[in-house]
Formats: structure tokens, sequence, C-alpha cells
């Protein structure tokens, strides 16, 4: 099987993953929403949906381009609260400084990564 074909499953799956993660993990989630914005479960649950929808668009030829664009629109929507994170010093978490530094750039390659099947 071809590399790209592999890691598209892979982005997928980690996609369908990470939404599921804003049904259970649902509190760390609602804490990195940037204070300014409004009904925080809310977005983090509307985001979660999204991640779901679009790791399975991904792997169904006819919405894969649609899919992987949706993935760049929502890193892009979601690169707020990684900053929020990183400035509010993980957000009240004990995460290390380091790590929520790295998570900038990491969102940069997340969206090529994406970009790469649109």
């Amino acid at each position: 099987m071809e590399i790209k074909i592999v890691l598209l499953y892979l982005m997928a799956v980690f996609y369908m993953t990470a939404g599921i993660a804003h049904f259970t993990k649902t509190k760390f989630f609602v804490r990195i929403v940037p204070p300014f914005l409004p009904w925080k479960k809310a977005l983090v649950y509307i985001s979660g949906v999204a991640e779901i929808l679009l790791g399975i668009g991904l792997i169904f030829e006819v919405t894969r381009n649609l899919a992987a664009w949706g993935v760049v629109f929502l890193l892009v929507a979601v690169f707020p609260a990684n900053i929020y994170h990183f400035t509010s010093k993980g957000a009240g978490m004990k995460l290390p400084v380091w790590l929520l530094a790295i998570r900038l750039p990491i969102q940069f390659l997340l969206i090529a990564w994406a970009w790469w099947y649109t």
C-alpha cells in the first residue's frame, strides 16, 4: 500500500479519535477555549462532531478533497485555542511549557498534512 494512503487512513483515525475525545474529555477542551469565545461547551461539541465527520469523509474518495479542506479550515479555526493554551501556561493544567510551545508549529504540520489530500 502506498505511504500516502497509509498516512491518509492514519489521519482519518486521528481526527475521528480526537473528535470522540471532545465528548469523553470535554472538560479539557472547554478549558482551552479562549475566554473571549462564548458557548465554550457547545463549541467543543461542534468541533468534535466536525472532526468525526471530517475523519470519516477522508476515508471515501468521493468526499476526500472536501474533507481535507475541512480539516485545513478546522485547524485554522482552532488555532486560537492552541495559542490560548500556550499563553495561559496550560490554562490551569500542569503541562510543561515546552509541550505547549511545540504544539503551535505542529499545527502547521497538521495543516500541511491535510493539504496534501486537497
